[in-house]
């Protein structure tokens, strides 16, 4: 049996995510990464690139949704799935909730500035015309682990 047929599908697709963080990593952007899936099948692809395109919003899961709604022809990301290595930010949870993404499942929480469900819960708020299915902590030692190893190569480099 392959090792992809032992994985749950969260699981997968988080590995997918993983490797949109290592090529954020490789650039020397924050290692984000996330994909968009629906019906079995990548729709958006993306990962930090905040310091590459010199904006602050160019963060993996806006470019992912960028991405999907151009693949998909919809301003609306209904049946899609947003698998992102980082809890998102209050901007990224926003815009997973205007997109009216199904579901969220993402890696390792975020202490500082985590908006699905650590300081904030944006995509289940009531108040919001959309909630969204959130599942934490898949993959999310190995998330952690790039995000540690990033800041410590960046505070060993000063």
């Amino acid at each position: 049996m392959s090792l992809s047929a032992l994985l749950t599908p969260d699981r997968r697709w988080m590995k997918r995510a993983l490797k949109e963080a290592e090529r954020a990593y490789e650039l020397g952007e924050t290692p984000v990464g996330a994909v968009i899936v629906r019906e079995g099948r990548i729709v958006g692809r993306g990962h930090n690139l905040v310091e590459q395109l010199k904006d602050p919003t160019a963060h993996a899961e806006m470019i992912a949704i960028t991405a999907a709604c151009e693949t998909l022809g919809s301003k609306f990301l209904e049946g899609c799935t947003l698998y992102v290595t980082l809890e998102p930010c209050p901007m990224c949870a926003g815009a997973i909730v205007w997109a009216r993404l199904e579901r969220l499942v993402f890696g390792a929480f975020d202490e500082k500035a985590g908006s699905a469900s650590t300081l904030y819960d944006i995509p289940q708020d009531a108040r919001l015309n959309h909630r969204v299915e959130v599942v934490s902590g898949i993959e999310a030692d190995r998330a952690a682990e790039l995000l540690r190893a990033f800041f410590r190569e960046k505070r060993n480099r000063r």
